[in-house]
């Protein structure tokens, strides 16, 4: 199961040359994230209410072909990767079918108050078996 996320491109996370900065995809790549839970029917910040942190352990960019100014991009999201303790999810940025950038990023499940890692098979059994509902046969 993947999230399409619609973005714009705005010209404010355009570089000097036109085309989106680097430094913007981490930030796309956060909205498909945000986007993927709540299609699961909860929210980031529900997430953290009930005591559960996703830090940042890596994060990986390829960039292929530039967007620029007002391009509108399809951004897939997907978890590629689920285990008791981490998740990893898998980002295409396209335009008009072409691939521009993909990535991952890696996170953590930590407690809130203490950031100890998870072990969400056990703390929240719910969302763990719904993530890894979206992987279909791939669940680790």
């Amino acid at each position: 199961m993947k999230n399409e996320t619609y973005i714009t491109a705005r010209y404010a996370e355009t570089d000097q040359m036109g085309i989106i900065h680097h430094s913007v995809y981490p930030v796309w790549f956060e909205v498909g994230r945000t986007n993927f839970i709540r299609m699961l029917g909860i929210s980031y910040s529900e997430l953290e209410r009930e005591g559960i942190m996703l830090p940042l352990s890596r994060l990986e960019c390829h960039y292929l072909c530039p967007v620029h100014y007002e391009e509108e991009v399809l951004l897939e999201t997907r978890v590629e990767k689920l285990t008791a303790s981490r998740i990893q999810f898998s980002y295409r940025v396209l335009l008009d079918g072409t691939l521009m950038a993909e990535g991952s990023t890696t996170h953590g499940f930590v407690n809130a108050d203490t950031l100890k890692p998870l072990n969400m098979k056990k703390y929240c059994e719910e969302l763990y078996l719904q993530l890894a509902a979206t992987m279909g046969e791939n669940h680790v």
